[in-house]
């Protein structure tokens, strides 16, 4: 089964084409980065009208280097939440008129489903169940995953999410746009244990998360070195807020695994990507006896091919949209 997907949740304009879920013959993605520095984050707006002048090119690229062509494809993907509304719609559209036209099954995709099927890709021999913490600029949640379609929340962020936090603290320590790989380059010449920022556990169970609390101590910490005239070593805050993000983020994936009862954990989303967190990851899983699963660097960030993915298996289980389906900027993982 062949599908072409789209991807435009955000800042990057991507169309991949997918054979049986895991085989990957293309996988095209057009980045605003450079363009949303400028800003020091992305602007909507902005990244909604650099869709509509990429998302053509970027699908017959896809298509042009997967030796296939449209009327070649079994179904057509997208992206329909959650995400940035306009972002999300020149997607939609773009899926809704290609399948149309080719009179193609049209598959709707979560976004952080692709996230976590991305773990697929990487190793198609991988399977549920198990539980995934996918962390990115818009989410941190714990998933467990029951089955390829079936997914539950079981911990979320109830304010920022980690990749928002790192990077709000890379702009106020002038590292730049995006946060992660700034604040991680920084951090490579910094003392992580310089500082002593706050880990914080929220909700019944202790495992939902909080990152808003972390962000105001940097912001303060940087406040009152200024106001006393002390000298800042950007590296050690750097080093010493990733230090604190990395440790909540992986304690609270083992505790939660324990907890589940289940042999397997992964990690997802863009910042899955921290070199830290995986390392940090794969260390307490080896001493817990957890079987760890994580996508190589490409599959973190926002990409087609892990929705080409997940549509697979979403279609295996009957989900097909009709020519109504719309953009759900808040769409609920277990909708």
């Amino acid at each position: 089964m062949r599908i072409l997907a789209i991807e435009s949740s955000c800042d990057e304009t991507a169309a991949a084409v997918i054979e049986d879920g895991t085989k990957v013959l293309s996988n095209i993605i057009n980045t605003q980065i450079e363009l949303h520095k400028l800003y020091g984050g992305v602007v909507p707006e902005i990244a909604s009208r650099k869709h509509i002048e990429n998302v053509s090119v970027v699908v017959d690229k896809a298509l042009e280097e997967s030796g296939f062509t449209l009327s070649e494809m079994d179904a057509v993907a997208v992206t329909y939440g959650p995400g940035l509304v306009g972002a999300l719609l020149v997607g939609v559209s773009t899926a809704k008129g290609l399948a149309f036209a080719g009179k193609k099954p049209l598959i709707p995709v979560h976004h952080i489903k692709g996230h976590i099927c991305a773990n697929y890709i990487e190793n198609p021999e991988f399977k549920p169940p198990f539980l995934c913490l996918v962390a990115s600029g818009g989410h941190s949640h714990l998933v467990l995953a029951e089955d390829y379609d079936t997914y539950r929340v079981l911990a979320r962020t109830r304010d920022d999410a980690a990749g928002e936090a790192f990077d709000k603290v890379s702009r106020v320590l002038g590292l730049g746009y995006p946060g992660g790989p700034a604040i991680q380059k920084a951090a490579e010449r910094g003392d992580s244990n310089a500082i002593h920022f706050p880990r914080v556990n929220m909700g019944e169970s202790g495992l939902d998360f909080s990152f808003s609390g972390v962000k105001t101590a940097v912001l303060n910490y940087l406040h009152n070195a200024e106001q006393k005239g002390e000298e800042i070593n950007a590296a050690d805050v750097a080093a010493s807020f990733q230090e604190a993000v990395v440790d909540v983020l992986s304690e609270h994936l083992i505790a939660c695994a324990k907890k589940c009862g289940v042999k397997q954990i992964a990690l997802a989303g863009g910042v899955a990507a921290n070199l830290p967190l995986r390392a940090r990851i794969e260390k307490r899983a080896k001493e817990e006896g957890f079987f760890f699963q994580y996508p190589r660097l490409s599959l973190c960030t926002d990409n087609a091919a892990m929705i080409g993915c997940a549509a697979y298996y979403a279609y295996q289980n009957g989900k097909i949209a009709d020519m109504s389906l719309n953009a759900v900027p808040n769409l609920s993982l277990e909708e």
